[in-house]
């Protein structure tokens, strides 16, 4: 072919269509499933893009440092984004622009941390090294520079019924018989505000400092209280803060009629006589827990709850709202038990909650029974339901047989009496008959007396199942007769008159340095008498065992008759413990040391004390302290393992 001009235009037409044609059908091609191919399936379902996981080549691996006061550092290292960032898990892994971009903005978000610590003049810097295995290291230095604190700060409060006052800001807005209250209730607040001038200046303790006075404000009448303004100003170019506060206290509350919610078997005035208030008396928080604390001690209740009714309407005469969950009307406990003094125990309790309505009033009773290797007993009670001024009727009754080393003592008692308890007192007031028979190898002794009784407890405590600040004082007192015999081999006294019984127990309770706490007990008893033959052993003295002189079996101390312990007329022991936590991951078990030391005798000149100490350990689990000593005993060179619960008064 002669190729000319024509025929080299014809040829690039061609192959310019056939390249058109040749993309056109390649196009088409590639939409077709068939000819494409299949992606990857995932473990877990089908093939798609959603699916499929979605992989950062670009994490940033690092290490961070933080050097500032140890206070400051783990409140960094703790909301820091570049700390908490550096562990996160490798798919939650930041990449290193991310990094950058929080490496630039650490300093201003260190500062803002610093600023709720009081530092508002912190210079924070982060640099960038190499560390180690070739990670980056980011060093956080902080110059925290002085803490604010506070340089003044002002409380007011507005009192009463704001409808019907004019809009101040003092206690002098308050009419009629409230106006001291509240003078006096304003005073109180800014002698006790927390943050006086001086303070450091913190956002947390700025925010419980309100917290606080106005949970004051609500505790001592004025239900109702709220902030109207609270305004702290930091003045960070001298380092100091200005305190505002004015509270919207409100009228004062006063109490109204008592409305009972969830009594079906037991009556109401069950509930009322352990009110000590009157419908009109000024509120209190405390008036309604000590109430509710009675309600939830009397034994008919599960739980209860005391409140106010907080509507201002009614203020007047706030209704008092109480909810309580009654007991069963019947209720048995079979336990099985081991003590240190008396060893292993089956024991058995019933109650019957309103076994018979006499005088007006509904009982209670309560039989207790245990059995044991060295222990026998019954004690049977029956008490009246609440009566005015916290009294309570008491008919009681017991029984017992105890063996100790090489004796027996076997005993009952009956009297009747009245009880009466509050927060801070008991009382119990009684006549009892009373028989005791002690039996050993060579001497046996038997007694009984008629006595007019009167015993008194004082707690002053921060708590009572778990005190550790205060004290509490137990006394004693009984006026009797008595008469009894006591044969010694062959040879037997007998001897009869009157007698006077006296004992005390003083615990004290005291926090000293850095979580140590130390408890000292004293107790003395002495039974005043010409003759000890004329009273029972029950009522006569012995030392020794967990609440004793540790280190010694229980009633194991006293004066001695041919060889053989016996009970004496006199009295004396004390205690002395350190405690502390064993560690701070378990602030609930603490470990002990102690010293006892005290003996029981006949004449104050022939009491000749011993001496027990050791350690122990502690649980203060939420029904008393579970203690376990081991206690070694001076004068009999053993050791002795002692174990109990509960706080003796």
């Amino acid at each position: 072919m002669t190729w000319t001009r024509a025929t080299a235009a014809r040829v690039r037409a061609c192959w310019a269509a056939s390249l058109l044609l040749s993309t056109l059908l390649l196009a088409g091609c590639g939409s077709l499933s068939f000819l494409t191919p299949a992606p990857e399936k995932a473990p877990d379902g089908p093939a798609s893009a959603a699916s499929a996981p979605t992989i950062n080549s670009d994490r940033a691996d690092y290490r961070i440092e933080v050097q500032a006061p140890d206070e400051l550092r783990l409140i960094l290292l703790n909301y820091l984004d570049l700390a908490r960032f550096q562990d996160a898990p490798a798919t939650e892994r930041i990449s290193s622009a991310e990094l950058a971009r929080l490496e630039r903005a650490a300093p201003a978000q260190a500062r803002g941390l610093l600023e709720t610590e009081g530092y508002f003049n912190a210079d924070v810097k982060v640099t960038r090294e190499n560390g180690p295995n070739g990670l980056p290291l980011l060093r956080v230095s902080v110059d925290p520079g002085p803490r604010t604190t506070v340089a003044s700060f002002k409380l007011d409060a507005e009192f009463g019924d704001k409808d019907k006052r004019s809009a101040s800001a003092s206690a002098g807005t308050a009419t009629g018989d409230d106006e001291k209250a509240a003078a006096a209730e304003l005073a109180a607040l800014r002698e006790q505000w927390p943050l006086p001038p001086g303070t450091p200046f913190r956002q947390s303790t700025w925010a419980s400092a309100k917290n606080a006075a106005l949970a004051r404000l609500r505790a001592d009448g004025y239900a109702a209280a709220s902030w109207r303004d609270t305004t702290a100003t930091v003045d960070a170019a001298n380092n100091s803060a200005t305190l505002t506060l004015v509270a919207e206290a409100g009228p004062r509350y006063r109490l109204g009629e008592i409305r009972i919610e969830g009594l079906s078997r037991y009556q109401a005035d069950a509930v009322r006589r352990l009110a000590t208030f009157e419908p009109g008396e000024p509120y209190t928080e405390k008036q309604l827990l000590d109430f509710q604390e009675r309600l939830q001690k009397v034994g008919l209740f599960e739980g209860a709850s005391v409140e106010i009714d907080p509507a201002v309407a009614t203020h007047d005469a706030a209704p008092v709202l109480v909810r309580v969950k009654e007991l069963p009307l019947q209720q048995a406990t079979v336990g099985i038990g081991y003590s240190a003094n008396t060893g292993p125990r089956l024991s058995l309790e019933h109650y019957h909650r309103r076994l018979f309505r006499f005088g007006g009033d509904d009982w209670v009773a309560k039989n207790k029974f245990e059995l044991g290797p060295s222990l026998k007993s019954w004690e049977g009670q029956l008490t009246s339901h609440p009566l005015p001024d916290l009294y309570r009727n008491l008919v009681a009754g017991t029984t017992s047989r105890l063996r100790t080393d090489d004796q027996t003592q076997g005993s009952w008692s009956a009297r009747i009496g009245r009880t009466q308890e509050s927060p801070r007192f008991e009382r119990l007031y009684f006549a009892e008959l009373s028989h005791a028979r002690v039996d050993s190898t060579i001497l046996t002794s038997s007694a009984e007396a008629v006595t007019a009784n009167y015993h008194w407890i004082r707690r002053d405590l921060d708590s009572v199942l778990l005190p550790t600040r205060g004290n509490s004082l137990s006394l004693q007192g009984a006026v009797g007769y008595g008469r009894g015999t006591q044969t010694v081999l062959d040879a037997t006294e007998s001897g009869r008159g009157p007698f006077v019984r006296a004992y005390a127990r003083y615990t004290w309770y005291r926090p000293f340095g850095k979580d140590w706490y130390a408890t000292v007990r004293v107790e003395a008893g002495e039974v005043f008498a010409k003759q000890v033959l004329g009273v029972p052993d029950t009522l006569l003295f012995r030392a020794g065992g967990d609440d004793s002189v540790r280190g010694y079996g229980y009633r194991t101390l006293g004066p001695e008759v041919s060889g053989v312990v016996t009970s004496g007329r006199t009295l004396l022991t004390g205690s002395a413990e350190i405690a502390r936590p064993i560690s701070p991951k378990y602030p609930a078990l603490w470990w002990a040391a102690f010293i006892d030391a005290g003996n029981a005798a006949d004449r104050w000149k022939e009491l000749h004390p011993v001496v027990g100490y050791g350690v122990g350990l502690r649980w203060r689990s939420p029904v008393g302290p579970l203690r376990v000593d081991l206690a070694y005993g001076q004068a009999v060179q053993q050791f002795r393992v002692h174990f109990s619960i509960g706080i003796a008064f």
